[in-house]
């Protein structure tokens, strides 16, 4: 009978489950095995979909029906199976009827001959009974455990393995009794370790190696019963040849000792300590080294918790001696063979607990101070101190030094002698170990004294300044960045006055020569002494002694009519503003500091006719711009909006009475009209930097004028840098411009002024640049308009004139700008504005390549190359359906004779190569053909992309390049004698990988 005919009945209440049993009643008492089988089976399918229907008497009679099935012939078992898996689900079990079933099952059935979707059966109704029957299972005692030993004896398949494993799991943490079966529960399970599985291909039920051992381990490590059995297994794959038993025995014992004590590993200590001491001295693995060295720490975390009686013996000082028995001597050899395996084992041991830590430095510390002084050679004074390093980092971790305790603090005076000496040695590689111990010693609160401190502040400044390598020189202003927080009185009262004096540019200048670097210039110690000042402003009061010092040296160098000085104080301006976003009162201080007197310069140099005109030059406009923004990005909006007030004023109505120093020849108008004024027009690049970095939720005052002489700048000004500028700012304040009719007439106002500009006159190459940023501020955040702008630029693509600058403007929509419209200046970035941007125009992109003159093919194909380049990887592959209808007909652009055609195709070829093999396969034959023949090409960039591309094919299956693998190499032996060296070293490149082509393990 067909399953439909009884399971809606039974659902519906037509039928009861004792009536199903009534009418199927001469299936279920034929003679015939295989016609009670199906009976059997037909009620059991019934009684899975129905079993939440049935009633506790029902469920009684069922599974008094089933138990007795059980005895039945061996053909019906699989059915009786499924039909308690059913019963084992219902709600309405009775009490008591569970561990009937169960004792049926242990006693009737021998699981490990059934099939294994039968075994799963079975491991599933334990499984359930335990979900929802635990304390009656609890009852049977160590019976049940017993029971479920004799189940799972044998068993084979991982499918069933991994529920097995947690039940055995369950069984332990739940507290079932295990009774005298202890270790047979042990030997049940721990047969399978270590795990030595590898799956078929294609497995389709995703079941890994991995998953059986982590699995099995969960069960090995859930007891401390099983320890007097588990060790020695675990000593004795550790033993083992193969690396896969060492990493899991290790893995395992490093598990156990979280819930192990003294008690459990007492007796298995020195063999566990002999099998880690020799892999860590003799293993090349550096897996098989991490893992002994975080058993070790692992057990001597575990000897550290243990609670000792007073009569016991304390395991934890045994074992640590035996380490230092082990390890020590070695430190004092003098081919320091065993060196780093043994600092390794006692750091290991000493950073489990601060008893451990005590414990072996008070042994080692004195010990590695004496080895320091005794040897002479900066490659073994290195070496000792990096180990001195270690432990130093150690009680870092520890945080605050106890007096009673610390060899440390007893050894203060030595450690910091060491330390000193290591910073002024010739040796670079020694400094840069001494400045890393310097840093950990600053940061253990109390041990430096103040004249220690001092001395400190003297070495970091020496080395920053007149260490002639850089490293040194990188490091040491890390290390003072790093120290200043904790030690800020120090840092401000010495460090910054003598960096200050050092800008000096007559006492630099004396300085250097009388050190003796008279190979160091002047410009490159003031460069360090920027660099320096910044990196120590790390602190807030650390940053108002070097905000005043760092503004006073660009007043000093804007005198000096030099770009690049005044480039460099900039950066060094723009990373204390990164160092103080974090803190509110920093980041104030800094703004009210900084942007009104970089505002203040900039006006007087474009106002003033006899001073310096470097601060308007573009290079360091272009390096104030992100000096202001990241003191603006993090202002809270009361104060943004307190600051927004004043300088949007300024550049609107000439007011300028907030800036200091404000006596002006003249007045400040950037907007008006007049040639005279072009250098204060110049200007809207600070301007830019300011409202386009300001939190979205702060009003902009008279917002709607502002973007309208930005509007009418950026289409009418002859200086490319000025309307650049205004368009980005432009663009910048209509991204974030709430929604509404303001922003529709503004854009409505900005397309009219845009579409006659394209058209004809002096100003399209404006016109193009004004509609790219508007086109990116609207496709960034999804407005209708942006698809209207973006078919313009399309348009334009056909442009002789205007098409290869909208072809490269498809890479400015897409890529990342980075000084507005980008999440760190809260543009308005909705984050899947790429995948819909390709998914809109690609298609139009293909279209019209295809439709294109010879003269403009390449505008389309830059502008695909730039879309697909910026494109995320994993969405390129998904979207590769949308250009590969093109890329049949689009690859016979190759043969094209223009390079920028060529350029541009093998541009869009690279990362479709790269990311969608499978599809690209499908052209392996002309791919080959024409990157092979462009490799000869005139143009050096065309023969380098086309080496790229030919590299990239490997990428594609093995089978389909081996039929061209023979002739690309010989074609590729003619690029390896190219008169470029960039083409070589891509001719190289390529031709190693095809080499490999088709080798094992490729």
């Amino acid at each position: 009978y067909p399953l439909y005919l009884f399971s809606p009945g039974v659902k519906d209440g037509s039928w009861t489950i004792l009536q199903l049993v009534e009418a199927l009643g001469f299936c279920l008492e034929n003679t015939d095995p295989r016609t009670r089988g199906r009976g059997i089976q037909l009620l059991s399918q019934v009684l899975l979909e129905c079993h939440s229907l049935l009633q506790e008497k029902e469920v009684l009679h069922l599974v008094l029906f089933y138990e007795n099935r059980l005895q039945d012939h061996h053909l019906m078992i699989p059915s009786v199976l499924q039909g308690l898996r059913a019963l084992s689900l219902c709600e309405a079990l009775a009490p008591g009827l569970a561990v009937s079933v169960l004792k049926a099952i242990f006693q009737e059935v021998h699981v490990q001959s059934l099939l294994q979707q039968d075994r799963y059966t079975v491991y599933s109704i334990i499984t359930n009974f335990m979900a929802t029957r635990e304390e009656e299972l609890k009852g049977l005692g160590a019976d049940f455990t017993f029971g479920f030993i004799q189940v799972m004896d044998g068993e084979k398949d991982p499918r069933n393995l991994m529920v097995a494993f947690q039940i055995v799991r369950d069984l332990i943490v739940r507290n079932y009794a295990l009774g005298p079966f202890v270790e047979e529960l042990f030997e049940v399970t721990s047969c399978y370790f270590p795990i030595d599985f590898t799956p078929p291909p294609n497995d389709p039920h995703g079941i890994q190696r991995e998953d059986l051992i982590l699995s099995l381990r969960a069960v090995l490590a859930s007891t401390p019963q099983f320890a007097e059995f588990l060790l020695p297994l675990l000593i004795e794959k550790m033993d083992s040849d193969l690396q896969s038993a060492k990493l899991d025995s290790l893995q395992t014992l490093t598990a156990c000792c979280a819930i192990y004590g003294q008690k459990e590993l007492q007796e298995f200590l020195p063999s566990l300590w002999s099998s880690l001491r020799r892999e860590v001295f003799q293993t090349a693995s550096e897996k098989v080294e991490a893992e002994c060295l975080s058993a070790l720490h692992a057990l001597s975390a575990c000897l550290s918790r243990s609670v000792l009686s007073s009569d016991a013996e304390d395991l934890l000082d045994s074992f640590l001696s035996s380490i230092l028995q082990d390890c020590r001597h070695h430190l004092c050899e003098p081919d320091m063979k065993l060196v780093w395996p043994s600092a390794k084992l006692l750091q290991a041991a000493a950073s489990a607990s601060l008893r451990t830590y005590h414990r072996l430095t008070h042994s080692i510390l004195p010990l590695l101070l004496e080895q320091y002084n005794k040897h002479s050679q900066s490659s073994q004074r290195r070496t000792i101190l990096e180990m001195l390093l270690g432990f130093l980092e150690l009680q870092q971790k520890w945080g605050h030094i106890e007096e009673d305790e610390s060899t440390l603090l007893s050894l203060q005076e030595t450690v910091c002698s060491v330390v000193f000496s290591a910073l002024t040695d010739p040796s670079v590689q020694l400094q840069l170990v001494g400045i890393r111990a310097l840093t950990v010693l600053g940061s253990l609160q109390g041990f430096l004294s103040p004249s220690d401190l001092e001395l400190v502040v003297d070495h970091l400044v020496r080395l920053a300044l007149h260490e002639e390598d850089s490293q040194s020189s990188e490091a040491a202003m890390e290390a003072a960045g790093s120290l200043a927080p904790a030690y800020p009185k120090v840092f401000s009262g010495r460090m910054v006055p003598r960096l200050g004096e050092e800008l000096q540019s007559g006492k630099a200048d004396s300085l250097a020569k009388g050190l003796n670097f008279c190979s160091r210039d002047l410009h490159s110690l003031q460069q360090r002494c920027l660099q320096a000042l910044a990196a120590v402003s790390t602190h807030t009061s650390i940053v108002r002694e070097t905000v005043p010092v760092l503004l006073q040296h660009l007043r000093n160098v804007q005198k000096g009519n030099t770009a690049g000085e005044i480039v460099s104080v900039c950066q060094s301006l723009h990373r204390v503003a990164l160092q103080c976003q974090q803190d509110a009162e920093g980041c104030w201080y800094y703004h009210q500091a900084v942007v009104p007197c970089l505002l203040a310069m900039a006006v007087q140099a474009s106002s003033h006719p006899l001073v310096s005109k470097a601060l308007l030059e573009e290079e360091v406009l272009t390096a104030m711009v992100p000096v202001i923004s990241a003191a603006t990005t993090h202002l809270s909006p009361e104060l943004a909006a307190q600051s927004v007030s004043h300088v949007v004023p300024l550049f609107l109505d000439g007011e300028v009475s907030f800036l200091p120093q404000n006596s002006f020849p003249c007045s400040f108008q950037p907007f008006e009209d007049g040639e005279c004024l072009e250098p204060q027009r110049r200007l809207v690049a600070l301007l830019m930097a300011f409202v386009c970095s300001l939190p979205l939720n702060v009003v902009i005052p008279q917002q709607e004028r502002l973007l309208r002489e930005l509007l009418a700048l950026s289409c009418s000004c002859s200086c490319p840098f000025t309307a650049t500028t205004a368009s980005k700012c432009f663009a910048g304040l209509v991204n974030k411009h709430p929604a509404g009719q303001q922003l529709d007439e503004i854009l409505q106002l900005a397309v009219n002024r845009m579409e006659p500009g394209l058209t004809e006159g002096p100003h399209r190459i404006q016109a193009l640049t004004l509609l790219l940023w508007v086109t990116k501020a609207l496709v960034l955040r999804y407005h209708p308009l942006s698809s209207h702008l973006t078919d313009k630029l399309l348009g334009l693509l056909s442009d002789v004139e205007l098409g290869p600058t909208a072809a490269d403007g498809f890479s400015l929509l897409m890529a990342e700008s980075p000084d507005v419209l980008h999440k760190g200046c809260h543009a308005d970035v909705r984050i899947m504005f790429r995948q819909r941007f390709f998914t809109d125009n690609v298609p139009k992109l293909v279209q019209g390549f295809h439709g294109a003159g010879a003269d403009v093919k390449a505008n389309y194909l830059k502008s695909l190359s730039h879309v697909l380049n910026h494109l995320p990887k994993p969405v390129l592959v998904t979207e590769l359906p949308t250009v590969r209808a093109g890329l049949s007909r689009g690859t016979t652009a190759l043969s094209c004779s223009d390079r920028v055609v060529q350029l541009s195709t093998l541009s869009c070829l690279q990362p479709l190569l790269l990311e969608a093999p499978q599809i690209m396969s499908l052209h392996i034959d002309t791919l080959v053909t024409k990157f092979l023949s462009l490799t000869s090409s005139p143009a050096m960039a065309v023969r380098i992309a086309a080496l790229r591309c030919a590299h990239a094919l490997t990428s594609l299956p093995t089978i389909v390049l081996l039929p061209y693998k023979a002739r690309v190499i010989r074609a590729l032996a003619k690029p390896l004698d190219d008169k470029k060296r960039l083409v070589r070293k891509e001719a190289v490149a390529a031709r190693g990988e095809w080499f490999l082509v088709g080798s094992p393990g490729r």
